[in-house]
């Protein structure tokens, strides 16, 4: 932080590109450093009130105090566990439903109410890039844009396939039934140098299908925009212009390359892009089961709950933070 603050008493550095981004360094650090005092203030608290109880008439209030301290530690704890390049940044989110017609397009939707939840549980801002509705009510797919400090290093460990047993609404006869829902998770990438040649998109327009005020449709606002050498399709429709929605589906076009000529050179995308990943039993990460029993195991780490309505209602902590430090642990 001393660094920065030398470098922010140069004139010649409010002029600087970077500004910006060591602005936010800069916030991040000092962020980061208010919660250390906090954690050594609230300790010095304690043994304060522990030192004066001599007849025990506080030892409530102490446990009350020591839980919270408690909690603070484990969510500020799992920052240790998050050391990728783009750990920091904003997420991008897309939800599909998979094999099991309108079961899986309604568990899409439980899925997308779940993870809203535990966003709103984390101080995380979300907003709906694109939704596709099914005809059931439920949804085929969606896009959402998650921001928030360590907001993609947080979520990474959620892609894959979320798989649901219940008994089905849509059955006249309730039987049981399991659907499948993929998400994919990838980092909000801003890379100015990286580009992306007009000749290997290919630029499809719709009216919008949802929430977008007068335009929606009225006008082809909707963006749908293939990278033909990789077949990888993004799609903006919330947005209130053609171009504000082709700018934003640019932008998430742009992070899931980056990502990939991060993992591999892009000469190589074909084999990183690999085969598409079937979403049924054979790439699961975790099971949901509400009949005959109820329980969510996380198929990797092993952590199961029977409190299933806790889970869907946006307790996931318990399940993030063993996948982080399981993978932290098996890397070190």
């Amino acid at each position: 932080m001393s660094e920065i603050e030398e470098m922010q008493e140069d004139p010649s550095f409010w002029g600087s590109e970077d500004v910006i981004s060591i602005g936010k360094e800069y916030s991040e650090i000092k962020e980061d450093l208010g919660v250390i005092d906090k954690i050594k203030g609230n300790l010095v608290d304690l043994e304060d009130m522990a030192s004066i109880d001599t007849d025990g008439s506080l030892e409530s209030e102490i446990n009350q105090k020591l839980l919270e301290l408690k909690k603070i530690v484990s969510k500020e704890e799992v920052k240790v566990f998050l050391s990728g390049k783009y750990d920091k940044n904003n997420a991008l989110i897309q939800i599909f439903a998979g094999a099991g017609g309108d079961d899986a397009q309604d568990w899409a939707s439980m899925i997308l109410r779940m993870y809203e939840r535990y966003f709103d549980l984390k101080g995380f801002k979300v907003s709906v890039v694109d939704k596709s509705l099914g005809e059931a009510g439920g949804i085929k797919e969606v896009t959402l844009e998650v921001k928030g400090s360590w907001a993609y290093g947080t979520l990474k460990y959620e892609k894959g396939v979320h798989r649901l047993v219940r008994n089905s609404p849509f059955s006249a006869k309730s039987l049981r039934h399991t659907s499948f829902a993929m998400v994919d998770v990838l980092p909000e990438i801003a890379d100015k140098n990286f580009e992306i040649k007009s000749e290997d998109l290919r630029v499809e327009t719709s009216k919008a299908s949802g929430p977008g005020g007068q335009n929606v449709n009225k006008r082809e606002t909707a963006i749908r925009i293939i990278h033909i050498p990789t077949g990888i399709a993004v799609a903006s429709q919330n947005e209130r212009s053609q171009a504000q929605n082709k700018e934003k589906a640019m932008s998430i076009l742009s992070s899931k390359l980056s990502l990939i000529q991060e993992e591999q050179k892009l000469e190589e995308i074909n084999q990183v892009k690999g085969e598409k990943v079937a979403v049924a039993w054979g790439s699961q990460i975790r099971s949901y089961v509400l009949h005959p029993y109820k329980m969510v195991k996380d198929l990797r780490t092993g952590v199961e709950t029977s409190n299933v309505e806790s889970v869907l209602n946006g307790d996931l902590d318990m399940f993030i933070d063993s996948e982080l430090k399981m993978l932290y642990k098996n890397n070190n």
